[in-house]
């Protein structure tokens, strides 16, 4: 059910949008509270899950309402078989977005009618009520025609968010490195968990440590901020290493061996990694 824990951030727009959320799960969810906190109105919700109280909720086989934006939040396989089942129900509507940032902004074409866009908050989305906290103040890739874009501008800056212009060509980079700067970093952090685990200590111990090396990074740049026995090339150390990651358990030593090897890529120690195996 909604919860009213979420509170609207002060830079919201005094523009009231009346959204359409597609997909209510993590990321949909996160908008449709944001929105609503925002003083957007949700005019209807499509779920396979009904029951989840951010708005009326309508039938597939119903034309929608009238709306200014209609927010699809499903997996990207999903993206193509939702515009299907949107075509020749969207006459009340001024602009369809996903909320994917790897498909394009083009894949919404066959609706005719309106304008199209793309809307992908640069954040991590575990649940509604988290994210909608952590939309204010990150950014989000726009894409699409001229319409959907200014509209989804007006959008972003209601939620706080930071925009910047996400074109279809860039979509396949863009969502790599985005993953990059998350997926891998949780691996890493739980690899660094098992091993922590593994010597009888709480792992929220590297949490200073593991930000200020974030911090690192964005202020001097990835190469500075990379330190360690991988790249000094202290190989006994990093034999030790391998070594007490496998102890942990194969899946563990393996993790860490790939870690370690573009790591190594990284430091530009290529000719170090055969010495470790």
């Amino acid at each position: 059910m909604l919860s009213t824990q979420y509170q609207v951030p002060s830079t919201a727009s005094e523009a009231s949008l009346r959204l359409i959320i597609v997909g209510p799960g993590r990321a949909g969810g996160a908008l449709a509270l944001a929105s609503i906190a925002a003083g957007h109105e949700i005019v209807d919700v499509l779920s396979r899950t009904p029951g989840q109280g951010y708005g009326p909720e309508l039938d597939w086989d119903t034309p929608l309402p009238e709306a200014d934006i209609v927010l699809i939040a499903v997996k990207d396989e999903a993206i193509a078989e939702v515009v299907s089942r949107l075509e020749g129900g969207v006459d009340g509507v001024d602009v369809v977005a996903h909320v994917s940032g790897f498909v394009p902004a083009s894949a919404i074409q066959p609706l005719h009618g309106v304008a199209i866009g793309g809307f992908h908050p640069l954040q991590s989305l575990p649940d509604p009520e988290r994210g909608a906290r952590a939309l204010s103040g990150s950014y989000v890739g726009i894409g699409g025609d001229s319409l959907a874009v200014d509209s989804l501008n007006l959008l972003a800056a209601s939620l706080g968010m930071i925009p910047f212009r996400l074109e279809d060509d860039s979509r396949p980079a863009y969502h790599a490195a985005s993953a990059a700067a998350s997926n891998f970093v949780v691996t890493a952090l739980a690899v660094a968990t098992d091993l922590y685990q593994s010597a009888g200590i709480d792992p929220v111990a590297a949490r200073p440590l593991t930000e200020r090396v974030v911090a690192n990074v964005f202020e001097s740049g990835p190469g500075a901020a990379l330190t360690g026995p991988i790249a000094r090339g202290d190989i006994e150390t990093v034999v030790g290493h391998l070594a007490a990651a496998h102890h942990v358990s194969e899946s563990v030593g393996r993790q860490f061996s790939l870690l370690v090897e573009a790591t190594a890529l990284r430091a530009g120690r290529e000719e170090d990694i055969e010495k470790w195996r």
